[in-house]
């Protein structure tokens, strides 16, 4: 694709990514095919391709956002699906993350749309403050139909109940159990602390007993992707860079073999702090932090874990959009599963989205129903008794409704190698 970016325009480090990657894409299309919002929406804007061209004229022109604009780049999921198809290798990740900054900057929201985002960035990546959220959506949950369909959006999307606090997820360092073969620094996240609490005490179990030492970092929180996703630039950075510290005094003390995440959506931004960061003083620290991230599903793969523990089990494994575009993590999960002994199955959409997305579900509440409603069909139809997926967002859409029980990877792998049930399961008996 041709530009027309000035000289001036190209000093600026964020439009000459932008100019690289617009002239990366050859208008080919292919896109279209895997893109969940052109599917649904069947608008061509509502495709890469056609956010892309809007992208390109809003940026060469040096405009303010118009609404045009903003409203096909807020429906973007930011699935990554076109980087997995495309064939030119166009990063459309930086370039809509820099196209929602620039909107940030440059256009003004209605004020209901601007209150939703702003009391979002205050409480998800907040774990005490998302609790108390949910305790006050419990008490709107009668009169949500007379709520707005965004404001209804987030009431009901409550769970019907939150886990005690779990002090694993307290900084602390937890031995290995046996001779200590690997150092791990573990992500506990923000929203998953407040929402589901098994997924870290998992993870620590697991590791530990395959001979990890795992490190919770004083100081580090949420990865920075859902204010990162919004725009809100300053507000993610400030985020990251104190998890670029804290791992980084693990890493000059008793040093790191990895820093391990279980959210994949988390996951896919800290491995790309390096860029975050590029034009910064942490660039350094952000590229060797992003360097030794893994998805927890890459560290188990390369440990000796014990196979054909589990207990014949029909599991369906949704693969979370963030790991297998955004971390083209793609094989790791299913290949777990199955040598730890459960029977395998995917649906047939699986490259599609669920419509989680961060908080897309609660910024595009009817385009994300939709998504959710097909993948829960396309997943029913192939019969579970399980449904596992590596991404907290995933599992809280797909799990809403579902007839099944909906578990991370992470539990049933650390069932199959020794540790307990996973509760969600226990409590069907």
């Amino acid at each position: 694709m041709q530009t027309q970016f000035t000289e001036d325009q190209l000093r600026d480090p964020g439009l000459h990514r932008a100019n690289d990657i617009l002239r990366a894409c050859v208008h080919c299309g292919f896109c279209t095919a895997t893109c969940p919002t052109y599917q649904v929406l069947g608008d061509e804007l509502d495709s890469p391709r056609g956010r892309i061209y809007l992208i390109k004229d809003m940026l060469e022109q040096g405009r303010p956002a118009d609404a045009k604009t903003v409203q096909h780049v807020d429906r973007c999921l930011s699935c990554l699906s076109c980087m997995s198809t495309c064939p030119s290798g166009v990063h459309y990740m930086h370039l809509v993350d820099l196209a929602r900054e620039y909107i940030e900057e440059t256009y003004q929201r209605p004020l209901s749309d601007r209150a939703l985002r702003w009391l979002l960035a205050r409480i998800l990546p907040y774990p005490n403050r998302f609790r108390v959220a949910i305790l006050g959506a419990w008490m709107a949950r009668p009169f949500s139909r007379l709520l707005p369909g965004k404001l209804r959006a987030l009431v009901e999307f409550a769970p019907p109940s939150l886990p005690p606090v779990s002090r694993n997820d307290d900084a602390q360092v937890f031995p290995a159990i046996g001779t200590r073969k690997q150092r791990i620094a573990l992500m506990t996240g923000c929203a998953q602390k407040a929402l589901n609490t098994d997924i870290n005490d998992a993870t620590i179990r697991i590791l530990r007993r395959h001979g990890c030492e795992v490190v919770v970092a004083k100081g580090a929180g949420c990865c920075g992707a859902l204010t990162h996703h919004m725009g809100k630039t300053g507000e993610s950075h400030a985020t990251a860079a104190r998890n670029i510290h804290a791992w980084m005094a693990e890493i000059k003390g008793e040093g790191l073999d990895a820093i391990v995440v279980n959210t994949s959506g988390c996951g896919t931004t800290v491995k790309d702090y390096g860029h975050m960061f590029r034009s910064d003083a942490l660039a350094d620290d952000a590229a060797t932090v992003a360097a030794l991230t893994r998805d927890i599903s890459e560290v188990l793969v390369g440990l000796d874990l014990p196979q054909g523990g589990a207990e014949p089990m029909q599991v369906t494994y949704h693969a979370a959009c963030s790991l297998q575009h955004g971390q083209q993590i793609k094989t790791h999960p299913k290949t777990l599963l199955q040598r730890a002994g459960y029977q395998v199955r995917e649906p047939a959409d699986s490259h599609l989205c669920c419509g989680s997305a961060g908080t897309y579900n609660l910024l595009q509440p009817e385009i994300a129903g939709k998504l959710k409603a097909r993948k829960q069909k396309t997943i029913a139809a192939t019969r579970p008794e399980v449904i596992a997926a590596g991404n907290i967002g995933c599992m809280m859409q797909i799990g809403a409704g579902a007839d099944v029980p909906v578990v991370h990877t992470v539990e049933l792998l650390d069932w199959a190698t020794g540790g307990p049930k996973p509760p969600a399961l226990s409590r069907l008996g």
